[in-house]
């Protein structure tokens, strides 16, 4: 266990439930209705996932933590028959929401009790359409998570038009996501940053999302849909995106760290699992 965890109820409405790590709100399920996503930044990947492709297309989604897997919920309602793997460390977390939501009888589902990185490394090349990274050490996303390896890790795992999305929390100085943002532009040719206005005009602490990929992303529908929220987001494309992190280095894993990676997985080929892996 990486620290205390617990389930709430929604005093508004009995079918809503908190996932709390270390008191922090951390997700949100709605067991009659896995299409309310109710956290601003989770409604934004939502976004992004109703345009990846045609309506009920199924997709291949790789989540890097996984908390109450309120998308990986989402993206199974919305897109049948889509193929998703969640990586979480914390096997007690696991427990507590397979056991809670019933997802150990969700289809197409599989949930592994594996740190994210080492998750990434057994899947096979261009083997996810999507890969979301949501995890937390605190309120940090894991510096091995971050940087420029990894996010060549990633690249190796998506399909050619695949899409990388990280949230970040950050502070109204943007310092994190401007770090991470240089660093994805390293490895992906197209990367954008959305957030809420007040947000990037510097007034407080919140979600930041990163979005990258090798091909062009949707930027004008992902737009229209972002300002037409319940919770407005502006999305900062490439170019002004490349002024803000105009100067700043790619972030770099330790030099020892290259020792300590295992071999990937082949083309279409994805590790056994650790005996964690079951829906």
């Amino acid at each position: 266990m990486t620290g205390s965890a617990e389930i709430t109820v929604d005093r508004d409405d009995p079918a809503g439930w908190f996932v709390v790590v270390n008191g922090v709100p951390s997700s949100y399920v709605h067991l009659d209705d896995p299409t309310r996503l109710e956290f601003e930044y989770v409604r934004w990947i939502g976004d992004l996932i109703d345009l990846m492709a045609p309506p009920a297309a199924p997709l291949r989604v790789a989540h890097l933590g996984g908390a109450g897997c309120t998308l990986a919920r989402y993206v199974e309602a919305t897109r049948p028959s889509s193929r998703q793997v969640v990586f979480e460390v914390d096997a007690t977390l696991v427990e507590l929401v397979r056991d809670a939501f019933e997802l150990r009888r969700q289809r197409g589902l599989r949930i592994r009790v594996t740190d994210a990185r080492a998750g990434v490394r057994t899947l096979g090349e261009a083997s996810q359409d999507l890969v979301i990274r949501d995890a937390f050490a605190g309120n940090r996303v894991p510096e091995h998570l971050t940087t420029m390896e990894f996010c060549r890790e990633v690249a190796r795992i998506l399909s050619a038009d695949g899409v990388y999305v990280t949230n970040v929390a950050d502070q109204a100085e943007h310092r994190n996501a401007r770090a991470e943002a240089a660093t994805m532009l390293e490895v992906f040719a197209h990367v954008v940053l959305v957030a809420e206005p007040s947000q990037l005009r510097g007034r407080r602490y919140g979600n930041v999302l990163l979005l990258a990929s090798n091909a062009p992303l949707p930027l004008d529908d992902l737009t229209r849909r972002l300002a037409s929220g319940a919770v407005r987001a502006r999305l900062v494309r490439p170019e002004r995106l490349g002024q803000l992190v105009a100067g700043l280095r790619p972030l770099t894993d330790p030099p020892e760290a290259g020792a300590l990676e295992a071999k990937p997985a082949s083309a279409g080929e994805e590790g056994a699992g650790d005996g964690a892996d079951r829906p």
